[in-house]
Formats: structure tokens, C-alpha cells, sequence
């Protein structure tokens, strides 16, 4: 049970092509976001849509697969952990996010 503590398993598109960024010492990191889907029914039974964006990090060996083959609007399934990160941002003001730390990807689109 202690490998379902942290678990994050999402289907959606890619919102934009994925940024890889390459440090000094030559390792990449891939970041893109990613909207999920949801939809219900609103009081007068109207079915509303609703787009949910999250921030999805890929670091190791999988950001080759993403810098070669996945871009904007692919669908895709990933897998990986939620991570928070904090910093200040130019005026000292903290700034905070949330992201999905991917460890496994499967491209369900071209």
C-alpha cells in the first residue's frame, strides 16, 4: 500500500509543445502542461465542460521520448508523483506551484 501514497495516473492533451531545459552538466528536464477533462450536470440538468490544466515535469532518460516524439495537442497518459515547489519570484513575492514529477508516459496519439 505504501506505493499508492503518492500516486498521480492522468489521460489529456499536451496545451503546448514541451519545454526541455539542459543543465550545465549536460542532464535534461522536459516541463509542459497538460489539460484533463471533466464534465456534469448543472442544476437545470445543463452539461457543463470543464478543462483541468496541470504542470507535468520529466526528468532522466524519458525526456529523450518526450523531446523527440511528444508535442502540442497529443494525447497522452502519464504516471508519476505530486511535488510542490517554492521561490521568490523578481519583486520577493513567494510564489508556489504544484507538479506532476512523471515517471512513466504512453503516447495514446500522433
Amino acid at each position: 500500500m505504501n506505493a499508492l501514497r503518492n500516486k498521480v495516473q492522468l489521460i489529456g492533451r499536451l496545451g503546448q509543445d514541451p519545454e526541455i531545459v539542459t543543465f550545465a552538466d549536460g542532464n535534461k528536464m522536459a516541463k509542459f502542461s497538460m489539460a484533463t477533462d471533466d464534465s456534469y450536470k448543472d442544476k437545470n440538468g445543463q452539461k457543463v465542460e470543464r478543462a483541468y490544466w496541470h504542470n507535468v515535469v520529466v526528468k532522466g532518460g524519458l525526456v529523450n521520448v518526450v523531446e523527440n516524439y511528444v508535442t502540442k495537442g497529443q494525447e497522452i497518459a502519464i504516471e508519476g508523483k505530486l511535488t510542490n515547489r517554492a521561490w521568490d519570484d523578481k519583486e520577493g513575492n513567494k510564489r508556489y506551484v504544484t507538479e506532476v514529477l512523471c515517471n512513466e508516459l504512453l503516447m495514446l496519439s500522433k
